[in-house]
């Protein structure tokens, strides 16, 4: 048994660190790495230094480590850690750190705070599908459909109807209207 879980922890690990590395990064200005004047620990190197340019790197990699274990955190179910977790330190611009936020306060119960995040992190990154399947979910869950259909046509302006974003919450508005006779 043991093995199987370290297999799975090693399997899932994996594949966040992957997809971290595939995706581009959601802001170009974190918190964590900002430059200078943001009271980080950086700030005390000169702007441009070598010392300066390895002390940012690892403040974005620190910030990159905590969105990954806030989405791990959420993703299997410790929802109050996972919010422990972003809001104690994670980047608050970052719209993937939002979203994750609205995700695991949604899976509490608490949608109208969700949706706060999810709107917060559509003002920084309109583009995101997730954020809009998720917010599409927590309209579900609010009984407002139509306002989910609404965020189904966006993600599929941009991703198309066979992205996953699409295609999960296309089947989560069908077993609403089958659920309640629309």
């Amino acid at each position: 048994m043991r093995t199987i879980r370290r297999s799975s922890f090693v399997t899932v690990t994996a594949a966040i660190g992957l997809a971290l590395l595939l995706a581009p990064p959601a802001v170009a200005n974190s918190s964590g790495s900002s430059g200078g004047g943001g009271g980080s620990s950086c700030d005390k190197y000169a702007i441009g230094s070598k010392e300066w340019t390895e002390c940012m790197a690892q403040a974005r990699e620190d910030l990159e480590d905590v969105y990954a274990l806030g989405y791990w955190k959420a993703k299997t179910g410790d929802y109050s850690g996972a919010i422990e977790l972003l809001r104690a330190e994670g980047d608050q611009k970052d719209p993937r750190v939002l979203t994750m936020l609205g995700y695991a306060t949604r899976h509490l119960g608490r949608v109208d705070e969700a949706m706060g995040y999810y709107q917060k992190a559509l003002a920084a990154n309109p583009e995101m599908t997730s954020t809009r399947q998720y917010l599409g979910e927590a309209f579900l869950q609010a009984e407002q459909p139509d306002k989910a259909k609404l965020q189904l046509g966006e993600i599929a302006k941009r991703c198309g109807t066979a992205c996953k974003d699409y295609q999960d919450l296309s089947a989560a508005i069908a077993t609403y209207a089958s659920a309640h006779g629309a």
